[in-house]
């Protein structure tokens, strides 16, 4: 039982801070000017965290009506599955956009360029705000603070679930420029 809130809830914003912190200098341009050349093919990490993305989208589906059905501890396992293979996406995400060029648009992509703007835009804002949100659910469970955890898990379980779908299709729509 997790029981240091004021210790646990300064570790989420930390790490918060730092994801984000990351990410923002990845993509900036005037920091990050080209890749980083680390001496490995990282370029097949864009399907892999599609197929993660894909893969939490089920876990956090079966947790849903693993709870629906009150098998609390099928919950558990699929949910604390789902953040673990997350926590996994964004270092394989942060280590691909270290390393490769970003892809903003793909002519050849089967949808237009008005769409796939619109899930990106809207998947990525919505990304700013999932690392804190299943940290604090996360905790909220296995603190075993059952009202707090419901409360949150409401607001992050459909957000963490359109992130988790928009993820693959974000990667289908740009994954004619990959090959």
């Amino acid at each position: 039982m997790l029981t240091n809130e004021k210790l646990i809830k300064g570790i989420i914003w930390g790490v918060t801070a730092v994801a984000l912190l990351l990410i923002s200098v990845i993509f900036n341009p005037r920091i990050m000017t080209e890749p980083i050349d680390l001496g490995i093919k990282t370029s097949g990490l864009t399907a892999v965290n599609a197929g993660i993305n894909f893969i939490v989208s089920l876990l956090l589906l079966a947790g849903f009506f693993f709870i629906r059905k009150g098998k609390v501890e099928n919950h558990k396992k699929a949910m604390l599955t789902a953040f673990f293979l997350s926590i996994c996406f964004l270092i394989l995400y942060l280590l691909y956009h270290l390393t490769n060029p970003s892809t903003k648009w793909c002519p050849e992509s089967p949808v237009s360029r008005g769409i796939y703007l619109f899930i990106l835009i809207t998947h990525i804002g919505l990304s700013s705000f999932i690392i804190p949100l299943t940290c604090f659910t996360v905790f909220r469970g296995l603190s075993g603070n059952e009202a707090k955890h419901r409360r949150i898990a409401k607001i992050t379980f459909p957000i963490w679930l359109y992130i988790a779908i928009t993820g693959v299709f974000v990667y289908l729509m740009i994954s004619p420029c990959y090959s």
